[in-house]
């Protein structure tokens, strides 16, 4: 028997009995599902239509007490209306016959209220007298009120007591149920521990004798022969593993040729790639390099590291080295300006550890990936986006301008379907203009030629001059706004007119998916040389799949709907921050509420200048 067949046996019977409990579970559950829908879809219905019936006639009755004691208007008004609701309600337990004598007592209802109605329409005639209306009202009136009453008092009981029957009918079945599931899942459990066991017997022995021959190869005995007694996948990954310990021993006998080749091998394979790649060990000596890292940047074998005229590259090395995990440059932008054979180039530089089997660091990596191109087709995007933008505003405004004048019926009179339309078409250029607003903002901030003048501002000050243009909107929306800032923050570098655009995007957001009676909150920290802000909601929050993405342009969370932008807002939150230093962030949960972060420089340590420097 092969190894697969032995596994499906194994594994096969347990999913057997898997599916055995399964089905019969399901079973029991839809029996006991369609118990209980009979008694809320086929007595509780009845038992609501008597209620309502009942309190309608308690009404109409109401009513013609008032017709009797002069109040006629007051009265047939009451008349009228709960009559409709008795009818209603009548006809639903007509259409819900479910129990014998049910339908019997039904008609009965309905040819009562007929004689019923056709009385209290008498008594309501102006032409008869109040004496009349007193004998019309005891005579008749009283009597079909009563039997009316006692009639649906009887549909009604007969549904209850079938209500608590059927109730008393599903609790057997589920105990019977859990009686059946008890015995199944003992039964299962002894069963799987046989297939267990027999399994254990087939797969484990084989594979702990193999890991016992790889623990004697590991240490170094490579003259072990595996011990095979079966044919099965096992068996032949014995011999396999014999190979294996075979062709170790003729590697053993001809290591120094083969480590040879396999560093000439390296060093051709690494002078074959564009980017720059650099191997050193702990000492900071260059080890293997390619063709590009010699020629860029004078990284050639046997050179230290500190004799180069690099320092950014020296601190990424250090800081590489002394965390233990890759290390990238200090910018936001990511980039390093370097020229090549006199040609302007780019670099994203990166120091990757290599970590030895005690996970321990072995050595570095140095990757300076070129991202001249990324950088040119970045830079013309934004200026296509610019000039379009650009093109687009002066016949925009011209657009704008002259649905303002036909709204405002300065060249005639609108009919009402046009002045629709008009209204329509003056949203959707409002909307556009504002499209066109976020797309030059990116591409000034992304150009660094937008007006980015800091100051050093109080928290407090700046949050609440942010706030208070929203409270109105958040009161009228039920959402309460709360601005918690602790005292003696120190002042942040920013740019008000520049920093109220990201609160503007971060609370309106925050209002747009908050449901009334939710919360946003305002807080702040100090975190080092930074003050990290969070702005919080309980809102219906973003799922997680989508987190990676939503500072991305034009990208909107689909199941949120398509709202009123574009995707552009978040964008220009993150380009804003990154201008000011700063770093932004999201965490969210979805149905539970976003809270997006973002930090800005402190000011207390080191000067304007400085910052500007690093």
């Amino acid at each position: 028997m092969g190894f697969r067949q032995k596994l499906a046996l194994g594994f096969g019977g347990i999913l057997l009995v898997i599916a055995v409990i399964g089905a019969h579970n399901i079973a029991r559950i839809t029996t006991l599902g369609q118990s209980i829908d009979v008694i809320l879809r086929e007595n509780y219905r009845s038992v609501v239509a008597c209620q309502e019936m009942k309190e309608a006639l308690d009404r109409m009755d109401s009513g013609a007490v008032f017709v009797l004691l002069g109040a006629e208007e007051k009265g047939n008004e009451q008349i009228a209306k709960h009559e409709v609701l008795f009818e209603k309600a009548l006809q639903v337990e007509v259409n819900n016959i479910t129990l014998p004598l049910e339908r019997e007592k039904a008609e009965r209802l309905k040819h009562l209220f007929r004689q019923y109605r056709s009385s209290i329409k008498a008594m309501g005639n102006p032409a008869i007298g109040r004496e009349a209306r007193r004998r019309t009202y005891f005579s008749e009136l009283q009597p079909l009120f009563q039997r009316i009453k006692e009639t649906a008092d009887d549909i009604q009981r007969m549904n209850q007591e079938n209500m608590v029957a059927m109730d008393r009918r599903a609790r057997r079945q589920a105990e019977a149920g859990q009686r059946q599931m008890y015995i199944m899942l003992f039964a299962a459990t002894a069963l799987s521990a046989a297939f267990l066991y027999l399994t254990g017997g087939w797969i484990l022995r084989p594979i702990t004798r193999l890991i016992r021959s790889a623990e004697e190869i590991r240490r170094g005995n490579l003259d072990l022969v595996v011990q095979s007694t079966s044919r099965d996948e096992i068996g032949q990954l014995s011999e396999a593993f014999n190979a294996m310990a075979a062709s170790l021993r003729e590697f053993r006998r001809s290591d120094q040729a083969k480590l040879l080749r396999v560093q000439r091998a390296t060093q051709q394979a690494l002078n074959s790639l564009p980017d720059v790649i650099a191997v050193l060990d702990l000492d900071g000596v260059i080890e293997v390099s390619t063709e590009a890292a010699r020629e860029a940047f004078g990284l050639k074998p046997a050179t230290r590291l500190q004799d180069l005229p690099y320092t950014w590259l020296k601190e990424l090395f250090e800081q590489a080295l002394r965390v233990g995990r890759p290390a990238g440059p200090r910018e936001t932008s990511g980039m390093v300006q370097h020229f090549v054979r006199g040609e302007e180039r780019f670099f994203h530089p990166e120091a990757i550890p290599i970590m030895d089997s005690d996970k321990k660091t072995a050595g570095i990596v140095l990757v300076l990936s070129d991202v001249t191109r990324q950088r040119d087709q970045d830079e013309m995007k934004s200026g296509v986006i610019a000039t379009v933008s650009h093109q687009l505003k002066t016949p925009l405004t011209s657009v704008r301008m002259a649905l303002h004048l036909l709204l405002e019926e300065k060249v005639g009179p609108l009919t009402e379907k046009q002045a629709e339309l008009l209204v329509a078409a003056r949203e959707e250029a409002e909307r556009l203009d504002r499209i066109l607003e976020e797309l030059l903002d990116i591409g000034r901030i992304e150009s660094g030629k937008a007006p980015m003048e800091l100051h050093p501002v109080p928290p407090q000050a700046m949050v609440a001059e942010a706030v208070e243009p929203y409270r109105n909107a958040a009161r009228d929306g039920g959402v309460s706004l709360v601005v918690a800032l602790p005292d003696g923050l120190p002042r942040v570098w920013v740019d008000p007119t520049q920093i109220s655009h990201v609160f503007a995007n971060l609370l309106s957001n925050a209002l747009k998916y908050t449901l009334p009676g939710g919360t946003i909150s305002i807080s702040a920290k100090e975190e080092g040389e930074f003050i990290r802000f969070q702005v919080s909601d309980t809102g219906v929050g973003i799922p997680e799949r989508y987190l990676p993405r939503i500072f991305e342009q034009f990208f909107r969370v689909p199941e949120q709907g398509p709202g009123t932008g574009v995707g552009l807002g978040l964008a220009i939150v993150k380009d804003i921050v990154g201008a000011h230093g700063g770093t932004v962030g999201v965490e969210s949960r979805e149905g539970e509420g976003s809270t997006f972060l973002f930090t800005l420089r402190r000011t207390g340590r080191g000067d304007m200048e400085e910052w500007r420097r690093t």
